[in-house]
């Protein structure tokens, strides 16, 4: 059996010597540079690195949002030509319509992503209590009839995990969900995304700055080097779960969290670049 073949097989994504050129002509700039990457089914990965080193590209390439110009993109062992279907995503701003209540604001994905928008006319107090459940899991229980101006940043943000996971997605693309909340509200939330993970186990990528959050919530951190985005550094997290915001004190989360600043910060030093 071709070792390549049964290595796909394995993996839900898998990237292989993938790189991505912007601009055209003179202008062109080289994103992200042979990239090379495995995640397996219900794998919760995060990517960390300097600001634009290619770590949002690099989401639009497994989603199918980019296409790669070498190298190749695989979601369960088949080759992504168009964007993927029944993906959930989250970004730093919650982006909920103020015209909608939470409930449906959550119930959003359920309109527009097969089969559920075939099925929920005729199953919409099926729904609705599936987002209630949600809403609950994620300490929003009877916030449901609020509108967004009545949330906090927070809240917000909770929902908005709700929104992205509503429709049961096997991929959960996060890209800075946390980064412009206040550091005790990110880290109320990284307990309820760790929770909601454990119970579900769908794949998760996460792109984030925040170190201690990457460690806290991943299975496998992969650094990313400057522009042109490679990845400089992959590092299983060895800590079992459920972790908690003590575990982060400890001095093996200390080291590991050092190790990969260290790395980002020495990556982006070889090419010249003040830290």
């Amino acid at each position: 059996m071709d070792h390549t073949a049964n290595t796909l097989e394995q993996t839900h994504i898998a990237l292989r010597g993938v790189s991505l050129v912007y601009g055209e002509a003179e202008q062109q700039t080289l994103a992200v540079d042979r990239l090379e990457m495995d995640i397996a089914p219900g794998e919760f990965v995060a990517v960390v690195g300097p600001s634009g080193c290619g770590k949002s590209t690099l989401m639009k390439l497994v989603t199918g949002l980019l296409l790669p110009d070498a190298g190749a993109v695989f979601v369960h062992g088949q080759e992504v030509h168009k964007p993927v279907a029944g993906v959930g995503m989250a970004f730093q701003n919650a982006t909920l319509m103020p015209w909608r209540t939470t409930l449906r604001n959550i119930m959003l994905p359920l309109e527009v992503v097969a089969p559920h928008k075939h099925e929920l006319t005729s199953r919409r107090a099926h729904y609705e209590a599936m987002a209630e459940a949600l809403l609950e899991t994620v300490g929003l229980g009877g916030a449901g009839k609020k509108v967004p101006w009545e949330l906090s940043g927070g809240m917000q943000q909770r929902a908005n995990l709700c929104r992205a996971l509503i429709h049961q997605p096997e991929l959960l693309m996060l890209d800075e969900p946390f980064g412009a909340l206040d550091a005790f509200t990110r880290e109320e939330l990284w307990s309820v995304l760790q929770n909601l993970w454990i119970g579900r186990r769908f794949t998760t990528i996460l792109v984030t700055h925040d170190l201690r959050e990457a460690v806290y919530l991943a299975d496998t951190v992969h650094v990313m080097g400057p522009r042109p985005g490679r990845i400089v550094l992959s590092r299983r997290v060895p800590f079992a779960r459920p972790r908690t915001l003590a575990d982060t004190y400890h001095p093996d989360f200390v080291a590991l969290v050092q190790e990969l600043r260290d790395c980002i910060q020495d990556s982006r030093s070889a090419i010249g670049t003040t830290p």
